[in-house]
This record gives structure tokens, C-alpha cells and sequence, in this order.
């Protein structure tokens, strides 16, 4: 794929509008009737993508890191030894440690993979993305980056990363799915979340259990991260 066929896919996102306010009575059934229409073809066109990917691995990270951070960097090195493997790499598809993931995995000629958003202020689709679906809605979009990945990579980010990070925790701990390697790299942000969860969590409001706290690994090491990986069984055997 050329430039110019990279920057003609730059924006990905459904070719329906979706209402942003709250709907009046007069508009709630067919309103309600819309959006189950519009979350029915989002996770359907999802699930037909990942039906043809026999492993993936999902990363997630922010969407304001530069490419000469040194997440950024790790992030691209560890995706493109994954795609050598065989790995297709899933991401958001945006900026940042999403376009480092599907830039590693590109330059290795492996599947990239991305699940864009309809953001307020628009998201670009990553030019290093070769397959990609648009959504509508944070929720729908989980669900597909979420399915059936044989593991999950976090970097550092924000407030959508930390979410996306817990409801793949809460899936493991309440064994809504098998559990899978969930790796956190970069311990200078990790170790945080890990005191929180420990501390807070566990040793000051026992709102978890001991066991809650084993559920994920952190490292920086990526020949580690590459051997968890591999080690993953399938998911969709």
C-alpha cells in the first residue's frame, strides 16, 4: 500500500450519525431501535474480521505519545517481534501507542489490525494499519479488541487505557473469559496502578482477593513479553 492509499483510509468511521443528546419520548423507540441496529452491524463487522485471525494480541496505550518516546519505541520493537511469529497485532488505531504497535507489526508484513473511534476531536486512522473497522461506540469497540486475543499488552496512557485495562481484569477475575496473560510494560507508570491495587485495593478495603493480584504481569523485559506470548494457548481452538 502506497502513501496516497494510506492517506485516502486515514479516517475510518461507520456512515451512520449517531445522536449525541438525550432523546425525547416521542423519539425513544425508534431512537432505542436505531442504536441496537447500529450496535448489531458494529460487532458484526467486528467479528467477521477477527473470524479469519487465528492469533492475536491486543495493545492498548495512549494516543499522545511521539515516536521518539521510548514507550512508543518498545512498543513498536515488541509488536514487530510478535507479527514475525505470526501474531496479528490488534490496536485502537489511532496515534500513539496504538501506531507504534501497527507500525512494528507493518513493517514486519504481519496483520495490522485497527479499531478506530468517533472521537469529539477527530481520531486519525494510523497510516500503518492494513485492516480496520470504524465505530460509534467505546463499548462495541472493547468488545472487539477484547475478543478472543491471546494476550494483553498496556503501555502507559490515560483514562481510556486504564479503563480498558481493568475491564479485561474484571472479564479474568469474575472468569467471564479464560484467564490470559495481561502485561503491563513500563514499570515507571505500572508500579502505581500495582501499589493501588495492592494497598488500596487489597490490604486497606479487602475489596479484592489476595489471588486478584497475581492476575497480571509487570516487565520491561521483551524477550519475556515475547516468551508469555508464545507460551499463550489459543483461544479459538
Amino acid at each position: 500500500m502506497n502513501k496516497d492509499e494510506r492517506d485516502k483510509k486515514r479516517i475510518c468511521l461507520p456512515d451512520y450519525e449517531l445522536p449525541r443528546g438525550p432523546l425525547t419520548r416521542k423519539e425513544f423507540s425508534r431512537g432505542v431501535k436505531q442504536r441496537l441496529a447500529n450496535v448489531y452491524t458494529e460487532l458484526a463487522e467486528a467479528f467477521s474480521l477477527l473470524d479469519g485471525v487465528e492469533r492475536s494480541v491486543s495493545f492498548f496505550g495512549s494516543a499522545r505519545l511521539k515516536d521518539n518516546n521510548a514507550h512508543y519505541k518498545q512498543a513498536q520493537r515488541i509488536a514487530y517481534r510478535l507479527a514475525e511469529e505470526g501474531f496479528a497485532i490488534i490496536t485502537g488505531g489511532g496515534p500513539g501507542i496504538m501506531e507504534a504497535a501497527n507500525r512494528g507489526a507493518y513493517d514486519a508484513g504481519g496483520r495490522s489490525i485497527g479499531f478506530n473511534i468517533e472521537l469529539p476531536e477527530e481520531q486519525n486512522l494510523n497510516e500503518y494499519v492494513t485492516e480496520n473497522i470504524g465505530f460509534h461506540y467505546f463499548f462495541t469497540r472493547k468488545v472487539a479488541l477484547s475478543f478472543a486475543a491471546e494476550a494483553y499488552i498496556y503501555f502507559p496512557g490515560g483514562y481510556g487505557t486504564l479503563d480498558e485495562f481493568f475491564e479485561v481484569l474484571t472479564l479474568v477475575q469474575t472468569r467471564k473469559i479464560e484467564r490470559v496473560p495481561i502485561i503491563l510494560v513500563g514499570a515507571d507508570y505500572w508500579n502505581f496502578v500495582d501499589r493501588l491495587i495492592r494497598h488500596e485495593l487489597y490490604q486497606d478495603h479487602k475489596a479484592i482477593n489476595k489471588e486478584d493480584m497475581h492476575l497480571y504481569t509487570i516487565t520491561d523485559d521483551e524477550d519475556e513479553i515475547v516468551k508469555i506470548v508464545k507460551e499463550a494457548p489459543l483461544r479459538l481452538e
